[in-house]
């Protein structure tokens, strides 16, 4: 294995590969319908890369010491033939963690297929378990029992432990962060809070809409009491906490208010082939070129480790002092799958 360490002396452990940029949802905080509506151009299909290109750049990530692959979208239930590519993904040797997130509306009809081809787990987008604001966040009216389902179809099919996350934003969804608690207690799932970020440039997101990790954890712990844990592995974005019931655990993904950059061993795999060192980055390094120019691994490898060990982002830590770039604008959270 090549040890390689970036500019701030951060290992590479971590790889999110986006499988599709396309999504079946329409939430306002990643994908708002005022963009991406009916004319959005999406990726052409020739320049999405194959299930046999993906599992080459994650074969040559592992030598690099990556064991946490997960796959993202878009939707990655909207890739044709997915467990194919789960199966690749599963037989790489060194990949110990394979994942998937979904917003689970497609989860039941292939939680069981996914199972059999490798995948360890599932985390699932939930934002709400109030009917009317979940049909409101996810935009094109998609019922909250679709998700439900998916989600208890995962846990039959074995893919757990089951993550849910939860993007919080004030004035949107903030009131209901009890019942959801409530709903993954009951389930034994794990309940992921996210701060609302600034991701991409298509949202118009706004400081006074996140509702800062401290608040929720106070909101929660009055009702359920609460005790810090540590994290599970190096690197884990998540602050952890335990119900003092024995009822499980909850997450809090800090972004805003409390950055983890330093922590951040996270390479991000676009659909069409672009690595990114960064989710609030403005760009990324294609790998099309190498790999559909009849590049060996060899030639792989080195534009991997050369941008790796030239990385020296910490986006969220230097919020306070961004300013406006000649780079081009951010790139969206669906194309690079959160």
């Amino acid at each position: 294995m090549q040890d390689v360490r970036d500019r701030l002396g951060r290992p590479l452990r971590d790889l999110r590969v986006s499988v599709t940029d396309r999504c079946n949802f329409r939430c306002g905080y990643c994908m708002p319908r005022e963009t991406f509506g009916p004319g959005f151009k999406f990726l052409p299909r020739a320049d999405v890369l194959s299930f046999e290109e993906i599992a080459k750049v994650v074969r040559i990530a592992s030598d690099f010491g990556v064991r946490k692959v997960r796959i993202t979208g878009g939707e990655p239930l909207l890739r044709r033939d997915l467990p194919r590519l789960v199966e690749q993904l599963a037989a790489i040797d060194g990949v110990e963690d394979l994942a998937m997130t979904t917003n689970g509306a497609l989860l039941a009809r292939y939680a069981s297929d996914l199972a059999a081809a490798g995948l360890k787990r599932v985390t699932v987008s939930l934002d709400s378990v109030d009917e009317e604001t979940f049909r409101l966040m996810n935009g094109v009216g998609v019922e909250l029992a679709e998700v439900i389902s998916g989600i208890d179809a995962a846990a039959a099919a074995g893919l757990l432990p089951i993550k849910l996350n939860a993007v919080v934003q004030r004035g949107v969804n903030e009131r209901g962060i009890l019942a959801l608690a409530e709903f993954a207690r009951a389930r034994g799932h794990a309940l992921r809070l996210i701060e609302y970020m600034d991701v991409g440039e298509s949202h118009g997101w706004m400081l006074e809409q996140v509702v800062p990790a401290a608040e929720l954890v106070k909101t929660i712990g009055q009702r359920w009491p609460l005790e810090e844990i540590p994290a599970g592995y190096p690197g884990e974005v998540a602050s952890r906490y335990r119900y003092l019931d024995g009822a499980g655990e909850l997450g809090m993904i800090t972004s805003v208010t409390a950055p983890f950059c330093q922590s951040c061993t996270r390479l991000r795999l676009s659909a069409d082939g672009k690595l990114h060192t960064c989710l609030f980055s403005r760009g990324g390094l294609d790998l099309r070129p190498v790999l559909r120019g009849g590049g060996d691994d060899a030639a792989v490898a080195a534009e991997i480790g050369a941008l790796w060990g030239n990385r020296r982002d910490r986006y969220s830590e230097e919020r306070a002092e961004w300013k406006p770039s000649s780079d081009g604008p951010k790139v969206e959270m669906s194309y690079l799958g959160g």
